[in-house]
């Protein structure tokens, strides 16, 4: 049984030895004195992440002064300081900020709340004499429509009674007629109403008292 496993081996060995061997040798490693690990910022091959405030910050609170890190060199300067405060106040406001900020936009929200609901108010109060002014004004037109169409009527017979019974009132003859028809009454009617207010003003002359009369 050994000599079997004792041929085994041998075969693996020389098989493995047969290949050529790995050529990589990994550097070693830099240590300090107080045996912390600080890789050489001059070097080019030293990776961006081991160089910096960041990993200085690592290896301080890691070793703390055995890493030999200027704790001061690692507190932000002043305008850094700065705007992380304004960052934290913008993104991370405190308590009494975020109270201020909710009762600020509540009282917003009823301002606008009171502002709809008087309006609501003031148009329901409105409503009744919309409402009037709605019927009075549809009425009117009614009645001006109603007015339009027996003048037309009026003014269509005349012109039939005036031109004949068989012309067709399609026509365009006809409708120029009409139209003619239409002119001389408006006309007629402007006429007659410079003639009434002129008889209503030579009425007020003549019922005025004289100057100096008792």
């Amino acid at each position: 049984m050994a000599a079997p496993m004792h041929r085994c081996w041998a075969l693996l060995r020389s098989l493995t030895l047969s290949l050529p061997a790995a050529g990589y040798h990994a550097k070693p490693r830099i240590w300090g004195l107080s045996g912390v690990y600080k890789p050489d910022p001059r070097d080019p091959e030293t990776k961006e992440w081991h160089i910096g405030p960041k990993f200085e910050a690592k290896l301080y609170g890691k070793h703390g002064e055995a890493s030999q890190v200027d704790p001061e060199a690692l507190w932000p300067r002043p305008e850094k300081l700065r705007e992380l405060e304004e960052e934290e106040r913008e993104w991370y406001p405190s308590l009494g900020d975020m109270l201020e900020r909710v009762e600020a936009k509540d009282r917003e929200l009823a301002k606008k709340k009171e502002e709809r609901e008087r309006l609501i108010a003031s148009n329901l109060a409105k409503m009744p004499k919309m409402v009037a002014d709605w019927r009075r004004d549809k009425r009117e037109a009614k009645q001006k429509l109603r007015e339009e169409q027996i003048r037309r009527d009026r003014l269509v017979a005349k012109a039939r009674e005036k031109f004949g019974v068989s012309m067709d009132p399609r026509s365009v003859k006809f409708q120029e007629l009409v139209k003619e028809l239409e002119k001389e009454d408006k006309k007629n009617q402007k006429a007659l109403k410079k003639r009434t207010e002129a008889a209503g003003v030579g009425a007020k002359a003549g019922n005025a008292p004289a100057a100096g009369s008792p």
